[in-house]
C-alpha cells in the first residue's frame, strides 16, 4: 500500500508562488540570451561585409601601386605611353621627349631628379651647392634680403620683393612665406635664430655654400634671376631641380643639363666610393619621367 503524502511532501509537490516566479525569470533570460545571440550574430555578419569591403578597396589600392598609370587621366597616359619604361634615353632623345609628353597647358618646367651613391647619414657626404644655368630656369624667383634697416630700399631697387632686419623677421614669423631665396648679410645671420626653424624646414634658410651669405647683396640677386641655382640632396640621396622649360630649344636645354650635371659630378666627396651619378630622369610638370643613360651622359661632360 502507498502511504499517504504528509502535508510537507503535498506542499513540496504544489509549486509556490516563488517557485513560478523563478521559472518566468529563467524563461525570460532564455529569451534574452537567444536575442542577444541573434544580435551577435547579425554583428559579426556586418563585420564580415566590412572586413571584405576593405579588403578589396586594400586590394584595389595595391593594384593602383603596381600601376600608377591608373591614378591618372587620359591625356597623361596617352603621353606616357610613348615612353619604354625598361629604355635609357640619350640626352638628346630624352630632351625630345620631355617635350612631347609635356601635358600642361602653359610653358611647364624641365625638372631633373639625380640620384647619387652617397650615404645621407653621414655630414661629409651630404651634397650642397651652386651652379649658373647659362640660359637660366626660365622663372623668375622672389628674392628677400635680410639687410640693415638702411640697405633696405636699396635692396629693393636691386630685385629683392622684401628687405629689411626686424621688421623682416617679425613678418616670417607670422607666417609669411611668399618668397623662393632668402639671402643675407653675414652680420644679419645671428638675428635669425627665431625664424631659423621655419626657413629651414622650408629649405630657405641663408647658407654660405649656397652663396645665399655675401656681404653683396645686389650681385647675389642679380646672380640668381639670371640662373644661379642651389642643388642638395634629399634624405634618400637624390636631387631635385630646375633646368630649364619645356620652350626651350633643345640646344639650350642640352646645355643647361649638361653645365648642371657636370658640377653636380664635380662636386662628388672624397669618402665616396664607385658610381657617384646612379641615376637620372628628365620630365615635365606633372609629365611622365624620362630615364637617362647615365654613363652616357657623364662621358660627355
Amino acid at each position: 500500500m502507498n502511504p499517504k503524502k504528509t502535508p510537507a511532501t503535498e506542499a513540496e509537490a504544489t509549486p509556490t508562488v516563488d517557485d513560478k516566479e523563478l521559472l518566468k525569470q529563467k524563461k525570460e533570460e532564455a529569451k534574452q540570451r537567444k536575442e542577444a545571440e541573434k544580435e551577435e550574430k547579425k554583428v559579426e555578419k556586418q563585420s564580415k561585409k566590412k572586413g571584405a569591403g576593405a579588403a578589396k578597396g586594400k586590394k584595389e589600392k595595391k593594384e593602383q601601386r603596381r600601376n600608377p598609370l591608373k591614378m591618372h587621366g587620359k591625356k597623361y597616359r596617352a603621353v606616357a605611353a610613348k615612353i619604354d619604361k625598361e629604355k635609357t634615353y640619350s640626352l638628346t632623345e630624352a630632351v625630345k621627349l620631355v617635350k612631347e609628353t609635356s601635358v600642361t597647358k602653359f610653358d611647364g618646367s624641365v625638372e631633373i631628379h639625380t640620384r647619387l651613391g652617397i650615404n645621407t647619414k653621414k655630414s661629409d657626404q651630404v651634397i650642397r651647392s651652386t651652379v649658373a644655368l647659362p640660359h637660366g630656369t626660365g622663372k623668375k624667383l622672389r628674392v628677400i634680403a635680410f639687410v640693415g634697416e638702411d640697405k633696405a630700399a636699396e635692396a629693393k631697387k636691386l630685385g629683392a620683393i622684401e628687405a629689411g632686419e626686424n621688421s623682416l623677421i617679425e613678418k616670417i614669423a607670422k607666417g609669411w612665406l611668399d618668397f623662393d631665396v632668402a639671402i643675407a648679410t653675414p652680420e644679419m645671420m645671428k638675428g635669425l635664430g627665431k625664424i631659423a626653424k621655419t626657413l629651414g624646414q622650408k629649405g630657405l634658410m641663408p647658407n654660405p655654400k649656397a652663396g645665399t651669405v655675401t656681404p653683396d647683396i645686389g650681385n647675389a640677386i642679380a646672380e640668381i634671376q639670371k640662373g644661379k641655382v642651389e642643388f642638395r640632396n634629399d634624405s634618400f640621396g637624390i636631387l631635385h631641380n630646375l633646368v630649364g622649360k619645356v620652350s626651350f630649344d633643345d640646344a639650350k636645354l642640352i646645355e643647361n643639363i649638361k653645365t648642371y650635371l657636370k658640377a653636380v659630378n664635380e662636386s662628388k666627396p672624397k669618402a665616396v666610393k664607385g658610381a657617384f651619378i646612379q641615376s637620372i630622369s628628365l620630365a615635365s610638370s606633372m609629365g611622365p619621367g624620362i630615364r637617362i643613360d647615365a654613363a652616357g651622359v657623364i662621358r660627355e661632360l
